[in-house]
């Protein structure tokens, strides 16, 4: 099986930037987005052939903000579907859904931004929190993957510039720890376990020509339950493909 995750900075505009192309080319049984930003009420409104996809979408309220997408070919078997943590304030933000398949459940999620001024870093701490009591729910019936913009560089090798981001939105101590509690609850970051030392990034500032310079963030992951560890075949990122300030990941797995 073949899973894609993308945060796309809104369906819309990456719609007019090729991404039914980008499809095409790739052809993952899942695709998981991110940031679609469009709202319940709109989505109806629009014109998106995703031709051999089925949708499963989970918008926010705002428009033009937040909100996840899952695609998925039609002959998968999808046994069910989950939306929010049934907490209001969270889902209002549409940051969270999955999908239950015969192996184990497919979680899409866009962690909060705790934005530069840290303002919403409570916020932020506390969906974390929710999503981990979550995901040890759904495991005690079977393991998970789960994937997205998470909006925090775990460690110094996921950042061009550590030093000079120390304390920085997606680079506090509070943010870095509660990613190493995350992953110490038996959980990996599958990137890092099989690329261990490899420098790539998932995320560029629009400003000063950061992507041109590859002055970037790795904070989009693929995470798995330790039990199915070896069952992952590849994590990668596709840091050519242009049309959102995120590059896509990738996953593979013979699960």
């Amino acid at each position: 099986m073949k899973i894609i995750s993308w945060n796309v900075n809104g369906l819309r505009a990456i719609a007019k930037k090729g991404f039914v192309d980008f499809l095409n080319q790739e052809k993952p049984d899942i695709i998981a987005l991110q940031e679609i930003k469009i709202s319940e009420n709109k989505r109806n409104l629009e014109r998106f052939d995703f031709a051999d996809y089925e949708e499963f979408w989970n918008s926010a309220e705002r428009p033009g903000y937040s909100g996840t997408l899952i695609l998925y070919k039609k002959n998968l078997k999808i046994l069910d579907k989950k939306i929010g943590l049934k907490i209001k304030k969270f889902d209002i933000e549409g940051r969270l859904q999955a999908i239950e398949l015969d192996k184990f459940y497919f979680i899409n999620t866009y962690f909060p931004n705790s934005n530069n001024i840290l303002s919403r870093l409570p916020y932020k701490l506390e969906f974390n929190e929710e999503v981990l009591k979550y995901l040890k729910k759904l495991e005690k019936k079977k393991p998970i993957i789960i994937t997205g913009d998470f909006n925090v560089a775990h460690q110094e090798i996921d950042l061009a510039r550590p030093k000079a981001n120390d304390g920085s939105a997606g680079f506090t101590k509070e943010e870095r720890d509660w990613m190493t509690k995350f992953l110490n609850n038996n959980y990996i970051d599958t990137f890092r376990y099989l690329n261990p030392k490899k420098i790539q990034y998932s995320w560029w500032s629009f400003r000063a020509g950061a992507r041109n310079r590859n002055v970037g963030w790795r904070i989009d992951y693929f995470c798995t339950s330790k039990k199915i560890i070896n069952n992952i075949k590849k994590s990668y990122i596709l840091d050519k493909v242009l049309g959102s300030d995120h590059a896509p990941i990738g996953l593979e797995t013979k699960i």
